[in-house]
């Protein structure tokens, strides 16, 4: 009975304009940054290595090296902070985490493009 209560009040929040995402892809994620009184949005590009719940409280983590520093951040899919997702390579993968890449550094760290 609650769980039902749940799925209603839920379904309708989650958001349907995102596009198909893959793990191995590489996403520019634009985030939107309060500072203030004023809202900026700032693009966070890296690789899609995880992908962790469903529903509303589905999360994504995307990796990207900054300085010869590998930085992660987890975003939740369905919240307003994420303004909007776009895929910019396809990478093939074989395994569901790519947590693998947070010990190889330079070309070791490439992912081959999906076909």
């Amino acid at each position: 009975m609650q769980h039902a209560a749940l799925t209603r009040v839920e379904t309708p929040q989650i958001r349907t304009d995102l596009p198909d995402l893959r793990i191995g892809d590489t996403l520019k994620v634009h985030v939107k940054i309060k500072e203030g009184d004023k809202e900026r949005i700032q693009i966070f590009e890296g690789t899609l290595i995880a992908r962790k719940n469903k529903g509303i409280s589905e999360t994504i983590t995307v990796r990207k090296m900054s300085f010869s520093t590998g930085v992660e951040r987890i975003f939740p899919l369905n919240a307003p902070v994420v303004d909007k997702i776009e895929v910019v390579r396809t990478g093939q993968v074989r395994r569901a985490k790519l947590y693998y890449l947070r010990g190889l550094r330079g070309k070791a760290a490439r992912l081959r493009e999906r076909e």
